[in-house]
């Protein structure tokens, strides 16, 4: 059955996963762990970051008709049978990828994993339930544009990024999904919803080769199912996303990028301070800035948590992150204040900034932010689900589960001239983008 099989090299608390690449292409992940419970999720490499503008939102709109039904299973049975068995399953969909998955007792899974499969592979795609589903993806969108944290992500994607698909939403514009087309779904699935596309990761307490044979199996009838209904024409015409080159990368801000907007429903201000930063495609040159980020925004003592909030009291809250996306990353440092604070905390962060590019940071901070990385990595990866989506997302986006099995280890080795050298290449006191969002006065 196999092409390629292989088994992890995992450190020492971890059991070794298989990998398995079947003859049509998808990649099975599968490993037995000692607690009653199986998880099977499947990964796409396909987000929001595939579309064209004119489909900006169908990743998101085809992941709930997914749950629609096939021409087999009516709509609401799958869940039915989910729920009587006390399993449950869910799905997300974000910039890079698109994920679904079904935890289930041991003995249940042989009867929902090829449910699942099945209604991944082969939806019936409907025109009926494509206009029924629509008004549901508008309400969303609605929402979404109501919701202050989500406002903030908005607007601050938008500054970041001029040219990447990043800028847009992952649900897309209500204009652009009123005038999505069942037929364009269809399309859709057709061009990205393939095995050779695919990582199925299985995990949980059964024997790695009844996962395997499991998931295999179900694909091959999901597949045939999926070729008895199909309406699709072996070219379609679904508008994509040009592919991204090196040379599309956006550079790092030249100066400083003011962006202001009023918003009615806050009660403070928000601030959020950006730099273009490397992105998986470039996975070495994170490393240093995820310690940089956890050195100045992450927990009690770092250090712009307990300089603005827990001394001067200039914030409600203020943290740092560095979000690593497939193609870009964005070093983001995001506050909450009144909003007379803003000029007086925007110069207190560059000031930090410029610390850091100007002076390394100290051993005792390095080997905080390394314990606690090795220590939330464990705790993290204690169950069937943590582990299926860890091996899940770097299959997915990098090709090699050991980036994440490894996570650990790679923050471990980093010296203080690793980290100070992340700072100066990435990193500027006197140029980043800044957003501002100022409540009624």
């Amino acid at each position: 059955m196999a092409l390629l099989s292989a088994t992890a090299d995992l450190p020492s608390g971890l059991v070794s996963p298989t990998i398995r690449r079947l003859p049509n292409g998808l990649t099975v992940i599968a490993e037995q762990m000692p607690l009653d419970v199986v998880n099977l999720s499947l990964w796409l490499r396909v987000g929001s970051a595939v579309e064209s503008d004119a489909i900006n939102g169908m990743a998101h709109f085809l992941e709930h008709m997914i749950f629609k039904g096939t021409q087999q299973i009516e709509c609401g049975e799958f869940e039915r049978r989910v729920e009587e068995r006390g399993a449950f399953t869910n799905a997300a969909t974000s910039q890079d990828y698109t994920k679904y998955y079904v935890t289930t007792a041991p003995q249940d899974f042989a009867a929902l994993a090829p449910l699942q499969i099945q209604m991944v592979m082969a939806p019936r795609l409907s025109d009926d339930d494509f206009e029924r589903e629509r008004p549901v993806i508008l309400e969303e969108i609605r929402r979404a544009d109501d919701n202050p944290r989500r406002r903030t992500y908005r607007h601050t994607m938008e500054l970041v990024f001029d040219r990447l698909p990043y800028r847009r939403p992952v649900l897309g514009p209500a204009v652009v999904v009123e005038g999505l087309t069942a037929q364009q779904m269809r399309e859709f699935h057709s061009t990205w919803y393939q095995p050779q596309s695919m990582t199925a990761v299985a995990v949980g307490n059964l024997p790695v080769e009844t996962l395997i044979a499991t998931v295999a199996e179900g694909f091959e009838q999901a597949m045939t199912e999926r070729q008895v209904v199909s309406e699709v024409a072996a070219v379609n015409s679904i508008e994509r996303f040009k592919p991204l080159l090196p040379g599309d990368l956006e550079p790092p801000f030249a100066t400083v990028r003011r962006v202001v907007h009023h918003d009615a429903a806050l009660t403070q201000a928000r601030l959020v301070m950006t730099w273009r930063v490397p992105g998986i495609a470039h996975l070495s040159e994170t490393y240093g800035l995820d310690i940089l980020a956890s050195v100045l925004g992450r927990g009690l003592t770092s250090r712009l948590v307990r300089d603005l909030r827990e001394d001067r009291k200039l914030v409600t809250s203020i943290s740092c992150s560095n979000m690593t996306l497939a193609h870009q990353g964005v070093f983001m440092v995001s506050a909450q204040l009144p909003l007379k604070h803003l000029s007086t905390v925007e110069a207190a962060i560059a000031q930090h900034i410029h610390t850091v590019v100007q002076q390394p940071v100290s051993q005792a901070e390095l080997q905080r932010v390394q314990t606690q990385v090795a220590n939330r990595f464990i705790f993290a990866n204690e169950t069937p689900s943590d582990r299926a989506g860890l091996y899940g997302y770097y299959h997915t986006l990098t090709g090699d589960i050991a980036d994440g099995i490894n996570y650990p280890t790679y923050i471990q080795q980093l010296t203080v001239d690793d980290v100070f050298q992340a700072a100066q290449s990435y990193l500027s006191a006197d140029a980043y983008g800044v957003l501002e969002l100022h409540p009624p006065v």
